[in-house]
């Protein structure tokens, strides 16, 4: 029964910590992306091996998914991200040492490896703290902080590299990450056990469908890897939602990778300059994220399906993401960057993703499961740049946008014919 205490509402300082945690996570991918002009300069690097720098992050960030999520499913939050952010911001710290194309990549892979982890702590922790009526929202809030983040940080970064060069850079967004590991380490406790948690809120939780016991439930099982694994693929409507994480991946790691270069290098747009014109699709893509869970939770407060309220805002979101390939067919750079804006809006706009794998993994494995699902979206993180490396043709960047389009449009129609109902998917008895 629902205690008559009035409800506390500290879940909400939870996801604020989450939203700072992703600002610094999409910073130390996306950091490379803002630098790159001088760094392939710097270290005589052409576009194929900037390909492969640039999708250094995405080889380990992917293929650690899934090992990276059995300790998300065994290992309290609070400590399991005080140890890789501290890490990951202490391999960032690094980038700015480089002297070499093995040893920048090497480090990319490094930084990649330690973020594997984030996005399926995240799932957990918005799992433990907030029910079906609220973690869309949320989800989206902390989500938007990847936006938020480049939005309005990237001209801060072409500043720095403007005035300090592009090892400061790097200095910079590592020292941010190193002082937020220690905060989160300060503060972070489970429902339970958080200040100024009372009964109240812990009852909301889970009367609407939240975990707030999830760390006392995970059990210490002794199930092989392979046998979890089976059942995490064995279900058509996960790997619906899997492909459909690759086409919303797939524009985001276009933003945060090549597009400074193809402003500057294959649209000869001032270095500056670009860096404001490029600010433009991030503030769309943090509009698109926020609206999509609002309107999404909106819906689903106003009676309408939970499939329904869930799968409208992802596919809208991913057919508008196509509109990436309508860059190619026009010159002014204003309409370039509405172009761009337009589909890094969609691709926020269908940012809930997360929600369904906490709503539709069997409840044992909801690391495991966001582990598959972030492996398989994060592929990629390794496809996208290394394609577009091997599409440019000349100054022609036409066919890397239209395979951009193309993966959002494939992950449109997943979702519109394989994903069906959503709804909790048991485990095999």
């Amino acid at each position: 029964m629902v205690t008559s205490l009035v409800r506390s509402n500290r879940r909400f300082l939870v996801a604020a910590m989450m939203f700072v945690i992703v600002v610094i996570n999409y910073l130390d991918r996306s950091n490379l992306s803002i630098v790159g002009p001088k760094l392939a300069g710097t270290l005589h690097l052409n576009a194929v091996k900037m390909g492969f720098v640039f999708s250094g992050f995405g080889w380990s960030y992917a293929l650690l998914q899934i090992p990276a999520s059995r300790f998300v499913d065994r290992v309290n939050p609070r400590y399991l991200y005080f140890i890789v952010l501290g890490l990951w911001s202490l391999g960032t710290l690094a980038l700015g040492l480089v002297g070499s194309f093995a040893m920048l990549l090497t480090l990319r892979l490094v930084v990649g490896a330690l973020e594997a982890p984030s996005y399926p702590i995240n799932n957990r922790v918005a799992a433990t703290w907030f029910g079906e009526n609220e973690r869309a929202s949320v989800i989206s809030f902390y989500t938007s902080g990847q936006f938020v983040g480049l939005a309005f940080l990237t001209p801060l970064l072409a500043w720095i590299d403007v005035s300090y060069g592009w090892r400061a850079v790097f200095g910079f967004t590592g020292a941010i990450g190193l002082l937020w590991a220690g905060i989160w380490f300060s503060f972070y406790r489970d429902p339970k056990d958080f200040p100024g948690v009372n009964g109240a809120e812990i009852d909301w939780i889970a009367l609407n469908g939240g975990i707030p016991d999830l760390s006392e439930r995970v059990v210490q099982d002794k199930a092989l890897l392979w046998a979890d694994l089976r059942i995490v693929l064995g279900q058509r409507k996960l790997w619906a939602i899997y492909i459909g994480q690759f086409g919303v991946v797939a524009t985001q790691w276009f933003f945060l990778t090549w597009f400074p270069t193809y402003l500057v290098t294959y649209r000869h747009i001032d270095f500056m300059k670009s860096g404001i014109l490029g600010s433009f699709p991030f503030i769309g893509g943090f509009l698109g994220v926020l609206s999509g869970g609002l309107l999404s939770d909106w819906m689903l407060r106003r009676g309408v399906s939970l499939t329904v309220a869930r799968k409208v805002p992802i596919i809208v979101g991913l057919l508008l993401s196509t509109s990436i390939a309508g860059a190619s067919y026009v010159n002014n750079p204003l309409y370039v960057t509405a172009f761009f804006t337009c589909a890094f809006f969609g691709s926020g706009f269908a940012s809930i993703t997360w929600s369904l794998v906490s709503t539709m993994a069997p409840m044992r494995l909801i690391g495991l499961t966001g582990g598959v699902f972030n492996f398989i979206g994060n592929l990629a993180a390794i496809v996208v740049p290394v394609m577009i490396g091997f599409l440019i043709k000349g100054s022609d960047f036409t066919r890397p946008l239209i395979f951009v389009a193309a993966t959002g449009l494939v992950g449109a129609i997943c979702y519109i014919g394989l994903v069906g109902k959503i709804e909790r998917i048991e485990e095999p008895a």
